[in-house]
């Protein structure tokens, strides 16, 4: 329950909850805050993602690092960046300080993952955060941290590791290993078909089915419940 709780927030993020922006908004803000992400911030980011997917340079999702900044980094960030279980828990440290290479937060208006327009937006979300972050703060002085430990911590560490698993999985190939591209080299729609399809089994429903992720990639506003029907639909007229 958890999980699919989650999984509709991020569709709350790709507008693909609702044709009404102001629902999606309040939704997303309800949804994202209760995992301790700030809508806004992350929806904003997951959009760059999205328009800039197999960009090296550009993307926002595990992408690959250059020699220079690989070569830049301490060893301790190296352990927590490379070496299993430390990148599975990477999803809320992503939050507040992206990945190596890249600078600014998503808590923070003036990050250039932002444009003027939308510091109001941020801030909003941010404030969002506080307040469930104090919320939490109030039950473990209420109900004692050990449980809040039990009925929230670990629940949202085991969201974390799935997140940062299935996104990965969705980004990058095991035994065959998925182009990027720098330049005139990338297109949208080059960027999009790098990315792959899992399936998931019985686990599919929970997930909202976002194992198909490839048409995901280039429609991202379908909404979950069309996505397997949009699947059958290209593949039937491609082939």
């Amino acid at each position: 329950m958890f999980h699919g709780f989650c999984f509709i927030s991020l569709c709350s993020g790709h507008g693909s909850f609702s044709n009404d922006p102001k629902l999606n908004s309040v939704v997303g803000h309800l949804l994202h805050s209760s995992i301790l992400v700030p809508y806004h911030g992350w929806r904003i980011s997951h959009r760059t993602h999205h328009q800039n997917h197999g960009h090296v340079e550009n993307d926002e999702s595990w992408h690959p690092l250059s020699e220079k900044i690989y070569r830049s980094l301490d060893a301790l960030t190296r352990t927590l960046r490379f070496i299993l279980p430390f990148p599975m828990l990477a999803f809320p440290f992503y939050l507040w300080n992206r990945s190596p290479g890249k600078s600014g937060s998503h808590f923070d208006p003036s990050s250039d993952l932002f444009v003027p327009t939308e510091r109001k937006d941020v801030i909003t979300s941010t404030l969002s955060w506080t307040a469930m972050a104090a919320i939490l703060v109030g039950l473990g002085f209420t109900m004692g941290p050990m449980q809040l430990l039990k009925l929230y911590g670990i629940p949202y560490w085991i969201f974390v590791m799935w997140l940062d698993g299935v996104t990965y999985l969705h980004h990058h190939g095991h035994e065959e290993k998925l182009p990027w591209y720098r330049g005139k080299e990338w297109s949208y729609l080059r960027g999009g078909l790098t990315t792959l399809d899992r399936d998931y089994g019985w686990i599919n429903n929970i997930h909202h089915d976002i194992g198909t992720h490839v048409i995901h990639h280039l429609f991202p506003q379908i909404p979950h419940y069309h996505l397997v029907e949009a699947v059958s639909t290209s593949t039937y007229l491609f082939f």
